[in-house]
């Protein structure tokens, strides 16, 4: 994986040997120094989110920044680095909690003179660093978290999400239920008790609302985040016997959700529905039940489209770690590629010179662009928020006995998520107005 980057491997070596003549000389004076492109890469590798999304997002990006820098992507992504500009990342731990990662923020931006920051599983986080990117003047590109609030509570010149945000999640299930005949007349709802599980609870059961007017919500639970035990919740939901059930937990906590709620029969009962599970598959490997509905927050691994761009990262990332590729390292990769081409877009208006903030930031308001998981579009937010195609699927086993995602449905980005006018909970209640489904 790594690799020797020749501007860096020239100052190591002349810092070795002639570290007094640069003492007094000044540093590198009269000496040309690669200039380099650098990312501050902000994601869990450590606690309870690093195994199910930071470690594979950060595996995704150091894969994607070494192909890139070596020329080694397809088009339309071939030119090496940013421009021609080496890429040089410096990768953070997200672990810590709002204040410490806010701390971080500025030592990146203010000590390590980054040009961009690339991070944020947490919604918490990515609220947190929002108004100090904009502070700071840091271009800031928010590259995972799902709350909706980012751009519907607020408004920033410095930062941008690459990424849908979880309403198009909630959205997308409800629309897949219907499309697929599946009879609802009772849902219920495991979700974590912080605002990504309430977040996703509320569009979940308002798209609900839409579509299946006539189903009752018959249980709402909030365990805590990192609970790890559901048997009180298991039972409750299996005395309630509903059609539906809707979880939006992840991680750690997904995985023990289903390991427990598997043998008492919970998915035999009522249908199980994941929005952000398919991360889940390669850890749980068979003990994966057949039939559940799954979303991965995006068009990602196994949901992913059959397109040159898509076959390349996939059978790249797989044959460098050997396991599939999921939904966090898609999306570190997704961010990546619209810095690239906002990079290169602000070179072609200036000449061919590094961008300054100022130049990428124009460039990226409004930008789209191909990533693995489909066409991506800066639409909401004034430009700075973005939409994408996302899939859906039901878990099945193929001829291996191998758990895979069958019965996949694709839904165009103005499907599911708002128009620039609404926000997301205004755009459901009133019935989803302006959604362009194919």
């Amino acid at each position: 994986m790594s690799k020797q980057r020749p501007a860096k491997t020239a100052l190591k070596s002349l810092l070795t040997t002639g570290a007094a003549v640069l003492a007094f000389s000044g540093p590198l004076a009269g000496m040309a120094v690669a200039e380099t492109f650098k990312i501050g890469v902000v994601t869990f590798l450590s606690g309870q989110a690093a195994e199910s999304f930071g470690v594979p997002a950060w595996d995704g990006g150091k894969l994607l920044i070494d192909k890139l820098n070596a020329g080694e992507v397809p088009p339309p992504y071939d030119t090496p680095g940013f421009g021609g500009i080496e890429i040089e990342p410096i990768v953070i731990d997200e672990a810590g909690g709002a204040t410490k990662q806010v701390q971080e923020f500025r030592n990146l931006v203010q000590r390590e003179g980054v040009d961009a920051v690339v991070g944020y599983v947490s919604s918490g986080d990515c609220l947190a660093v929002s108004p100090v990117a904009d502070e700071l003047q840091a271009l800031t590109i928010l590259y995972d978290c799902g709350t909706p609030r980012v751009f519907e509570d607020g408004s920033y010149e410095y930062v941008f999400r690459t990424a849908a945000h979880a309403t198009m999640d909630n959205v997308a299930l409800a629309r897949y239920l219907k499309a697929q005949g599946v009879e609802v007349d009772s849902i219920a709802g495991i979700n974590q008790d912080y605002a990504w599980g309430h977040d996703s609870w509320r569009d979940f059961t308002a798209s609900m609302a839409q579509i299946y007017p006539d189903a009752t919500v018959e249980a709402e639970l909030f365990p805590a985040f990192g609970a790890g035990q559901y048997g009180t919740e298991v039972s409750a939901l299996m005395r309630q016997g509903v059609d539906v059930v809707h979880s939006s937990l992840w991680g750690g906590d997904l995985q023990a959700l289903i390991l427990q709620a598997s043998p008492r029969g919970m998915f035999q009962r009522s249908q199980g529905v994941l929005s952000a599970a398919d991360h889940v598959i390669p850890p749980l490997g068979n003990n994966m039940p057949e039939g559940l509905i799954i979303g991965a927050r995006g068009a990602y691994g196994l949901l992913s489209p059959d397109t040159p761009l898509n076959r390349w990262w996939f059978e790249t990332y797989e044959a460098e770690y050997g396991v599939i590729p999921v939904q966090a390292p898609y999306r570190m990769v997704q961010a990546l590629f619209g810095l690239k081409t906002a990079v290169e877009k602000a070179m072609d208006a200036n000449g061919g010179s590094k961008p300054t903030a100022d130049e990428i930031r124009e460039q990226l308001r409004g930008l789209e662009w191909e990533s693995p998981g489909g066409t991506i579009t800066m639409a909401l937010g004034n430009g700075h928020q973005a939409i994408q195609p996302t899939a859906i699927g039901r878990t099945v086993r193929d001829g291996d006995g191998n758990v895979v995602i069958g019965d996949i449905q694709r839904f165009a980005a103005e499907c599911v998520n708002p128009p620039a006018d609404q926000n997301s909970t205004d755009w459901i209640n009133a019935g989803f107005p302006g959604a362009v489904c194919e």
